[in-house]
């Protein structure tokens, strides 16, 4: 191929300052927010700290391209084959609550099953699964862990601050660009608020419609890449409800889901963009959308979703009690940049907590059949 793609090496890294202390902080706030929300959030059990409201869990199947160009045959996609998958839907908010309340940035979780080799978990090496989670935006709104010390917590109280109105907003985004008062202004978080600010922009669709995006990078193979999942074309135009008014009920994401998969099926593309320029497609700098002219997303598989009924609560349950991680991948997809690299402890902390005071069994399915028979 004539593009020339950056090659992986562990120096393609930049190590944080104080990054250890910094995720021990968050751990702590994140699980003090955990154990809270079985009285705050109304719901009368743990949630989690984002993605707090989930609208269903889907079975799925994925089916690895064969005949992919070299570079994009790495990893797992260097073997064609179809896989059992589960995918979970949710709104991207660390509250439940009306749709309208939580707004229109929503994520897609996908477990792919039958994969071989350990993945990146050290308490759960050998589960056979591999997870990517990813939001419809191809930005993240934090760049260091040391500013998301205070963006959380904004993130976790964005709500009260808005409830004020104009003032309350004004304050919002001050406390943001300055870290709450702690930044010099040389080190304003302005294109972190601005990353922020462009998620509310979301037009609200289908779940079935969005494209979403790891947003932060991960190694595929030899190579550096941002994933995207992105629908079908031709099962896009099938679906019967493609916008959505947010304010028109208090379920609006999911009565949507289950109605256009009860009725028919639907596809994704699990698409790889490699990286091209370091510079202007950086690692550790999730606010920056990589250009499309410089590197295309190519499909590597298909995720085909079929006909199922999903309307049921013990769907909610199932999907309540499931875990999704982007470290649980094999070496070859290891996430990469500090904000990935803290995901790992951050999310196996507020996993094992959240299991553990909703008294749920936290085990890796072996199958999609496990959890949807």
């Amino acid at each position: 191929m004539s593009t020339q793609f950056v090659r992986y090496a562990p120096d393609i890294e930049t190590a944080e300052s104080y990054f250890d202390q910094n995720v021990q902080v968050v751990i702590g706030k994140l699980e003090e927010y955990i154990a809270g929300s079985v009285t705050t959030e109304g719901t009368g059990r743990a949630v989690r700290d984002a993605h707090a409201k989930g609208y269903g869990v889907v079975k799925a199947e994925v089916e690895i391209l064969g005949q992919l160009p070299a570079e994009y045959a790495q990893g797992i996609y260097a073997v064609p084959g179809k896989h059992g998958a589960l995918i979970r839907f949710s709104n991207g908010q660390p509250h439940p609550g009306p749709d309208m309340l939580l707004g229109p940035v929503t994520g897609m979780a996908l477990k792919i099953f039958d994969i071989n080799g350990p993945v990146l978990l050290e308490d759960e090496p050998d589960t056979g699964t591999f997870d990517y989670a990813t939001i419809n935006a191809p930005v993240f709104f934090c760049n260091t862990i040391e500013h998301y010390l205070f963006i959380k917590d904004l993130f976790i109280e964005a709500g009260q601050y808005f409830a004020q109105g104009r003032p309350g907003q004004h304050r919002f985004f001050r406390d943001w660009v300055t870290g709450k008062g702690t930044l010099e202004e040389d080190q304003w978080a302005w294109e972190e608020l601005f990353a922020f600010v462009s998620l509310a922009q979301i037009r609200p669709v289908n779940l079935l419609l969005s494209n979403y995006w790891t947003m932060g990078a991960v190694r595929h193979g030899d190579y550096i890449a941002k994933i995207r999942i992105a629908p079908v074309p031709g099962f896009a135009s099938k679906v019967v409800r493609p916008t959505l008014d947010l304010a028109s009920a208090p379920e609006v994401f999911r009565p949507a889901l289950v109605a256009e998969l009860r009725d028919r099926p639907f596809e994704f593309d699990i698409q790889v963009q490699l990286c091209a320029d370091i510079d202007r497609m950086p690692v550790e700098d999730v606010t920056v959308e990589w250009p499309e002219q410089l590197s295309p997303f190519v499909t590597v598989a298909k995720v085909r979703i079929p006909q199922q009924d999903i309307s049921g609560e013990d769907n909610l349950e199932k999907m309540d009690a499931l875990s999704f991680t982007p470290w649980r991948v094999t070496a070859e997809h290891s996430p990469l940049g500090n904000i990935m690299r803290a995901r790992k402890e951050v999310y196996r902390h507020a996993s094992v907590l959240r299991h553990t005071l909703n008294h749920q069994q936290r085990k890796e399915p072996s199958s999609a059949d496990e959890v949807l028979p």
